[in-house]
């Protein structure tokens, strides 16, 4: 008899692909856990609640490594990177295919790579940046048992550790300090290149699997298939869902240094999005989070309030007890919902975490300045700044580091942009009071915004609520407030208090920024420089001096 043919090359391809339908359909019924397992852990020893804190604030995930945030937050790490550097290949052919190459590629958007953290709590151990920025966080998840995939998200650290400064105000990224902000974080760039690159190489998944494997040797061989047939599936219907939209939100995501928190809690809680979300310009610049803990309400606008205290009410240090902590810990945990994906009814599970950054930044401080300070100058600022500052800003004791003694909380209207207030709007409002945080927060809109706290004020240019004036002695005077403005790894000025800019708005002849750059044009909606017009009635030798007292703080 004669023998049946050998099956053909195609043949046994539809036979492997029937198998391996087979074998995900059986993996379907043995899902594995819905949380990553981090790459980092607490280490053991005899740490102090602030050192925990430290270390949380930098690598805690925050329930953002699990499987619902990876739907909206979370990246697919190596794929992720294999694209963005393939995408920087294309145009420039030297580009290394190795993960070298990822440190150049997410600075660009403000990321930091320090070898030092300016203040890291003494003895307790800490790992280089290595590949990964500080503040993105990363594990491996297994969505179904047995089949790792590699994920990332953003944490704390991304905006809310800043680079230090030399005493010339020239930037050193290397040397970061927790707490500080970083304003030159680009959301909007980043996620604008993560989703451009992969909607470019996943039409040659081929190709794009092949260099995450270059990249990343370490690999195994269950996340190779779990990327091609879990993962890459599902990215390319995201993008064919998305069509040929320029970004993969319904908004923009903000500016170096400034973030559209509202927008992404709308699109959490599914409200509606202002025109669709073209109208969600509502950013805020990334404060300095020093003497949060004097506040009764969090947010630019005080919306989350402590349930049963009086968002306006003035603090003082009595007030900051441990029931108050753990009241503004609690609120913290909601922040996870639109900055990492987490859903609301998982959210408080981080509360431990976010109890320990507290007692972190309880105990923190900025940056020193720097730089030169006139002493005697700082002095009569001090006078100046207790008479025409402190009743919105707070008191002060104390020359060489002044203490905050009293905060005002005080929250108002001083004629600056309305945008951002008006769109936390009484829908939102609704949408946050059906989850369960209803009872763990007292839900506040449309009262204008918050005065802040001035702590690290010399390192946290530009100035307002949506950061559009780039110096305080622009500030100060108005009629120096320029239209637009270059913003993103910037130097400062520490004459006039801010970003160092020539005349024309520009970074002066010379200039290396470190970080990718953007302008700010106040012309635009929500990013309206008018208002806060306190202090322009001082004459030029006070408005020095109060200057020179504010870098004190």
């Amino acid at each position: 008899m004669r023998g049946r043919a050998a099956p053909s090359a195609r043949r046994w391809g539809r036979i492997l692909l029937v198998a391996t339908a087979v074998l995900l359909g059986l993996a379907l019924v043995m899902r594995g856990p819905t949380d990553a397992r981090p790459d980092q852990s607490l280490p053991s020893g005899d740490w102090d609640a602030a050192a925990r804190g430290a270390w949380q604030f930098r690598n805690a995930g925050f329930g953002g490594l699990a499987a619902g945030p990876l739907e909206t937050h979370a990246i697919p790490w190596r794929l992720s990177a294999a694209a963005l550097i393939l995408d920087a290949k294309r145009g420039d052919r030297r580009v290394p295919l190795d993960r070298a190459a990822l440190r150049p590629i997410l600075q660009r958007y403000g990321f930091l790579f320090p070898s030092r953290v300016g203040n890291w709590p003494d003895g307790m151990p800490t790992q280089p940046s290595g590949t990964l920025p500080l503040g993105m966080t990363h594990g491996v998840l297994s969505p179904i048992r047995g089949l790792p995939v590699s994920i990332a998200n953003l944490g704390c650290a991304a905006c809310h550790a800043g680079a230090t400064y030399d005493a010339k105000g020239d930037a050193d990224p290397d040397r970061a300090w927790l707490g500080m902000p970083n304003s030159s974080i680009d959301l909007e760039g980043y996620t604008r290149a993560v989703f451009t690159a992969m909607r470019r190489q996943v039409r040659d998944p081929d190709r794009l699997l092949r260099a995450t494997a270059t990249i990343f040797p370490e690999m195994r061989g269950r996340e190779r298939f779990a990327l091609r047939w879990l993962v890459l599936p599902r990215v390319k219907k995201r993008l064919t869902e998305l069509g040929q939209a320029p970004r993969p939100l319904p908004f923009p995501n903000g500016l170096p240094g400034s973030t559209n928190g509202v927008a992404a809690l709308k699109q959490a809680l599914g409200t509606p999005l202002a025109g669709g979300g073209a109208g969600e310009l509502g950013f805020v610049s990334v404060p300095d989070l020093g003497q949060r803990d004097w506040r009764r309400s969090l947010l630019t606008d005080g919306a989350y309030a402590v349930p049963g205290e009086a968002a306006g009410r003035a603090m003082e240090d009595a007030g900051r007890t441990s029931a108050h902590r753990e009241a503004l810990a609690t609120i913290t945990t909601f922040f996870t919902v639109p900055s990492m994906g987490v859903h609301p009814d998982r959210a408080e599970r981080s509360l431990g975490e976010a109890r320990e950054v507290g007692a972190f930044l309880a105990t923190y401080r900025a940056q020193p300045f720097p730089g030169r300070i006139d002493a005697r100058a700082a002095a009569q600022g001090a006078v100046i700044y207790a008479r025409a500052c402190a009743s919105c800003h707070g008191s002060y004791s104390g020359s060489a580091r002044p203490k905050l003694t009293r905060f005002p909380n005080w929250i108002g209207d001083v004629g600056t942009d309305p945008l951002r207030a008006n769109l936390f709007d009484a829908a939102l409002v609704d949408a946050v009071n059906t989850t369960r945080y209803a009872q763990r927060m007292t839900m506040r809109a449309g009262n204008g915004y918050a005065a802040p706290p001035l702590a690290g004020i010399w390192a946290s240019a530009p100035y307002l609520h949506n950061g559009s004036v780039p110096t305080i002695a622009a500030l100060l005077d108005p009629s120096r407030r320029p239209t637009a403005f270059m913003v993103g790894g910037h130097s400062l000025d520490f004459t006039a208090l801010g970003l160092r800019l020539a005349a024309d708005g520009r970074y002066p002849a010379g200039s290396r920024p470190w970080a990718g750059t953007a302008w700010i044009d106040t012309r635009k909606p929500g990013l309206s420089n008018d208002g806060h017009v306190f202090g322009s009635d001082l004459t030029e030798p006070e408005k020095r001096a109060l200057i020179a007292f504010l870098k004190l703080l």
